[in-house]
């Protein structure tokens, strides 16, 4: 089987979330697709740009509607799914050296729960700031 090059995928994907379907549809298509390019980075770097935009993508689609990552319907207070777009994207942002971002996107997913909050990640900006006081 022949695997698409990053910019077959990426077309894929658009022409995916044109087709009607529900939030949970475009969510793990969203999600797939920022696994995938993430897996290729050494070999395709140019499609770390859209896996970056399928994260953002991802989790403005899972902010609107949450429920779609709810581990059970019935239940919603039994918690997320694990989101790996969001994991993904908080790492590329944070290898990038844009620390910063990582750590408001990693406030903002703390939301589908606490694993997303990196202390980590908080420590290198609480010092990034000190040094440049």
């Amino acid at each position: 089987m022949t695997r698409l090059r990053h910019e077959d995928l990426v077309r894929s994907v658009w022409e995916g979330l044109e087709l009607p379907g529900t939030t949970a549809d475009y969510h793990f298509l969203l999600q797939g697709a920022v696994t995938e390019l993430w897996s290729r980075r050494k070999r395709e770097p140019a499609g770390l740009r859209m896996a970056e935009t399928f994260g953002y993508l991802d989790l403005a689609l899972l902010e609107a509607v949450p429920r779609t990552a709810w581990r059970n319907i019935d239940h919603p207070n039994d918690g997320f799914l694990r989101i790996t777009s969001l994991e993904r994207l908080v790492s590329m942002l944070e290898r990038e050296g844009a620390l910063r971002e990582a750590l408001a996107l990693s406030r903002r997913a703390q939301r589908f729960g606490d694993h997303y909050r990196s202390e980590e990640l908080e420590a290198k900006v609480a010092a990034l700031d000190e040094e440049l006081r």
